[in-house]
């Protein structure tokens, strides 16, 4: 196959066998999100590049080599979206939402960073975004990793453990800086050269290291939490509490600082052993001042972003993918005067039965090869209406997945009839 062809590297097809678990993953996010308060909100996927440098920070590895970043026809630099909180903020500024007001909001779709592609980790991705703005917590803070929580259960997820931290305030973290620098400065001849480089932009970014080899020196750094502002300090006890009173488990993880700058206070990650290198599956944190930063008048807020990629597999692994999207019947035709009718009678039935899924055989095929088709296509059931069966008013139900036998039902009652397997899946699945 040609080059021009292929896809662009580390920018996946999702195909239709693979798309029923994203579907799923989906629904079942958007429902939760619903049922706590939060709505839906629709982002571009081009910001111009300064909301990035402003917000991520110009001395991160997203900003300095990630970005997808072009001047376009009226010398605009713009970039396709890295992350979605940036977005977020920028679209509540400038849409007036923060007027007086709190805003519970999400969102989902592709961002774009040019990494090295490896499984979990690719160029488009793609990620579930939740913020609230307007929230000083930390009882919201508390809610936003409740309904984590309950995302994971609701997909039957298992074996995902919280890691907890807090960055404190800016104020609280010069302190802490400055000691951070200290320390490492005493061990600058083992540094690498991006941690050298940190030293004097961002030496936090130094504990966020994929260096095996700088393990041992960030092991011994100073520890962020004992350099917490009294407030901060407060904040993170109630947090805590409010977690142990819904018996969320949670591991406190002093070296968990996240990627970006605009954090503060509250960070967290929910991280799995059954993906290998790529274990966080679900990251977020508070940003208090990035409304301020972005020209809008100060608002607290907090947010977390989930990697569809990573959540999708780990349902397969788990055997929790499924296949929800395939049809509940396959409506199989042998004879001209069955296709005549075919296509109509499976219109009345979707009319009939709300919800009901139904493939209709196209294109002929021997009836063996139609039963075929059948069984591939996952239904659980096949309708087949052959001549003989339109003369005679009937149609055969015949199970595909069970060996109870297959009858003939009267087409009056069909509808009737298909409306059973359509709850005795809905019973099954639930």
């Amino acid at each position: 196959m040609s080059e021009t062809l292929q896809p662009v590297r580390g920018m996946n097809d999702v195909l239709p066998d693979d798309s029923a678990a994203w579907q799923s993953l989906e629904r079942v996010a958007r429902e939760t999100f619903a049922e706590y308060g939060y709505r839906e909100i629709r982002l571009p996927l081009l910001e111009r590049t300064e909301l990035f440098k402003r917000s991520i920070g110009e001395m991160t590895d997203i900003v300095e080599k990630e970005m997808y970043t072009f001047e376009d026809r009226g010398g605009d630099s713009l970039t396709l979206r890295p992350e979605a909180t940036a977005g977020i903020v920028r679209a509540c500024i400038t849409n007036g939402l923060l007027h007086n007001q709190r805003q519970k909001v999400w969102c989902m779709g592709p961002m774009f960073r040019y990494e090295r592609p490896q499984k979990g980790r690719y160029r488009q991705f793609h990620q579930i975004d939740v913020e609230a703005l307007g929230y000083p917590g930390p009882d919201v803070d508390a809610e936003l990793i409740m309904m984590s929580a309950r995302l994971w259960r609701r997909l039957g997820l298992a074996g995902l453990r919280l890691n907890l931290n807090s960055l404190g305030t800016p104020e609280s973290r010069k302190g802490y800086r400055a000691e951070l620098v200290e320390y490492f400065l005493r061990h600058e001849a083992a540094l690498d050269e991006d941690s050298k480089r940190r030293l004097g932009g961002n030496p936090l970014r130094i504990l966020d290291t994929k260096n095996p080899a700088m393990r041992e020196i960030v092991a011994g750094a100073p520890v962020i939490t004992d350099y917490l502002d009294p407030e901060s300090a407060a904040h993170f006890a109630s947090l805590r509490a409010q977690l142990d009173g819904a018996g969320i488990e949670y591991v406190v993880n002093p070296r968990l600082v996240r990627g970006l700058d605009y954090y503060s206070r509250t960070v967290f990650e929910w991280v799995t052993t059954d993906l290998g290198s790529q274990d966080a599956v679900c990251s977020g944190g508070r940003y208090d001042g990035l409304v301020a930063q972005l020209g809008g008048a100060a608002a607290p807020a907090i947010g977390w972003a989930l990697g569809e990629e990573r959540i999708v597999e780990l349902m397969r692994l788990q055997g929790r993918a499924g296949n929800d999207a395939a049809p509940h019947v396959y409506l199989a035709l042998a004879g001209a005067a069955a296709e005549a009718v075919g296509l109509k009678l499976a219109e009345s039935l979707r009319d009939a039965v709300p919800g009901l899924r139904i493939e209709t055989n196209c294109g002929g095929g021997s009836f063996k090869a139609q039963l075929k088709r059948a069984d591939r296509s996952g239904a659980s059931h096949a309708v087949i209406l052959g001549d003989d069966e339109v003369a005679q008013q009937v149609a055969t139900l015949k199970p595909l997945r069970e060996e109870t036998g297959q009858r003939h039902v009267p087409l009056a009652g069909l509808a009737g009839e298909l409306a059973q397997v359509l709850q005795a899946r809905s019973r099954g699945q639930g």
